[in-house]
């Protein structure tokens, strides 16, 4: 079983990525666990024709009792890849890292892995800030490897150093490690030499090159990703190719 994190600024396009990379491992006959870790509950809604699923932390806050079962809180979309959300406290009343911890642990409780045997877990984190609860997949133990999203904007590069930063600090402790880096483009100027001047100074491989495509938001609107929208697009081979880069 491959445990992944993606990590990346706000607004950098993690959750798509992550939606697409599920699916497109799902399309190779993968089992697949999506864990959507941000408090917007959006990451899965790609997978699942654009309903929302129930959060984990709503679920808690409607009922007396933590679920009893993973039929109370997950959901399988597109090729089978099962969803779950963490979701966040109510706004201005907690923190949204508490509630991915209390999420792992409600997850560990109800035997998620033994129960699914996934070959794949892909948690989608928010990455501006790397604090306790968002750095849990790392700090934890629950991710293996790291993947950083990044295009070449300076606040996208800045979050990026410091979610670089922040498994390098638990390197030693044998928690996850970054793998690499996915350059989700903006099409600004210089955007390839920037992102590589990056890789290069923190010795880290880009794996994949994502342009900007019409489909991606195409396939959206109908609450779908492109591999299920249209396969046959230049953008769902790429992430069919990253796909295959992480499974070798």
């Amino acid at each position: 079983m491959q445990k992944i994190a993606i990590y990346g600024k706000g607004g950098i396009g993690k959750s798509t990525i992550t939606s697409h990379l599920s699916a497109a491992l799902a399309a190779q006959g993968k089992r697949v666990i999506q864990i959507g870790c941000d408090p917007k509950a959006d990451s899965t809604s790609n997978l699942l024709g654009g309903a929302p699923l129930q959060t984990v932390m709503d679920y808690l806050r409607q009922h007396d009792d933590p679920p009893q079962s993973l039929d109370e809180i997950t959901r399988q979309g597109f090729g089978g890849v099962l969803c779950i959300e963490t979701g966040g406290p109510t706004p201005g009343l907690g923190c949204a890292g508490r509630g991915i911890i209390a999420t792992f642990r409600i997850l560990e409780d109800l035997q998620l892995f033994s129960t699914f045997q996934p070959d794949i877990v892909l948690y989608d984190v928010l990455g501006d800030v790397v604090c306790g609860g968002f750095a849990a997949p790392i700090r934890e133990g629950y991710a293996e490897d790291v993947l950083i999203v990044t295009s070449g904007e300076k606040m996208a590069l800045y979050a990026a150093g410091n979610i670089a930063s922040a498994v390098e600090n638990f390197k030693d402790r044998g928690y996850a490690k970054t793998r690499g880096l996915i350059l989700n483009r903006r099409n600004i100027p210089q955007e390839t030499e920037k992102v590589q001047t990056f890789a290069d100074a923190h010795h880290l491989p880009i794996l994949a090159d994502l342009p900007r495509a019409d489909e991606i938001n195409q396939a959206e609107e109908q609450g779908r990703t492109t591999l299920e929208a249209y396969p046959d697009a230049d953008i769902s081979q790429k992430f069919r190719d990253l796909a295959q880069t992480l499974l070798k």
